[in-house]
């Protein structure tokens, strides 16, 4: 059922330290919109990023209302099969059954934190766990949904220039009170974005990313993962290395 659309909740600027602390996977929204001149204002952020020799060569695509729901309808119509839309644009991790240590643990844990902790979804529940995953396709219930792309010219350069574009936003969200979950699931179905989206082919879909005002009630939103000590993987070099 839709909640009342609610006004947007106020926050104090967050400063760069509180953004990094504060910025978290948020996989559930309030109705409240977010106003086109505050998203136009975020990417302008955003696109201070730095970029090989400055080349900027990313493109956003932002759904909003009809668009945004048109754009779901399409993406469960191919999730549930009844549809083309299957296919990436890239390589973008390795089979479920190909991770190696110690990433492969770290994936288990966080599944088992969000299924079975926050969701209490049983590991061999597979149709409960379908309903969730369904959810990334309507952006979690943001009321903006955004995609990212990348121009295929500059090669690998542009997914890094890509990445730091997109942690500029997220932080830069963050700055204003909001939040984001960035979405790799959406790639699954590259051709529904083209198609829908109007994404011609020497982009690289990167991406999506929900973006709105967390839901502070909701169970989801409770959930926080660690980060491993910067001992585990920074190596020091030099006088100061002891």
């Amino acid at each position: 059922m839709n909640r009342p659309t609610a006004p947007a909740p106020t926050a104090a600027p967050a400063s760069v330290e509180n953004a990094l602390l504060s910025r978290r996977s948020v996989r559930a929204f309030l109705p409240a919109p977010v106003p086109r001149s505050t998203v136009e204002r975020l990417l302008a952020l955003a696109a201070r990023s730095a970029s090989n020799s400055n080349c900027q060569p990313w493109q956003v695509h932002v759904v909003t209302g009809e668009a945004k729901r048109s754009l779901t309808a399409a993406l469960l119509r191919a999730h549930s099969g009844n549809d083309d839309g299957r296919g990436r644009d890239y390589t973008y991790q390795p089979p479920q059954d190909g991770w190696r240590e110690p990433f492969r643990s770290r994936r288990r844990r966080f599944g088992e934190s969000l299924y079975r902790d926050v969701l209490g979804i049983r590991a061999e529940d597979t149709t409960a766990r379908l309903v969730h995953h369904r959810r990334n396709y309507d952006f979690f219930g943001a009321p903006v949904g955004l995609v990212l792309t990348t121009s295929r010219h500059p090669q690998q350069s542009a997914l890094v220039d890509a990445g730091l574009f997109l942690q500029a936003l997220m932080l830069a969200a963050r700055g204003d009170g909001l939040d984001t979950c960035p979405q790799a699931s959406l790639i699954d179905f590259s051709p529904v974005l083209r198609r829908h989206l109007q994404i011609p082919e020497d982009q690289l879909i990167v991406c999506g990313l929900a973006l709105g005002y967390a839901d502070p009630e909701h169970p989801l939103n409770q959930l926080r993962m660690p980060r491993e000590p910067v001992a585990s993987f920074a190596t020091f070099h030099g006088d100061d290395a002891e």
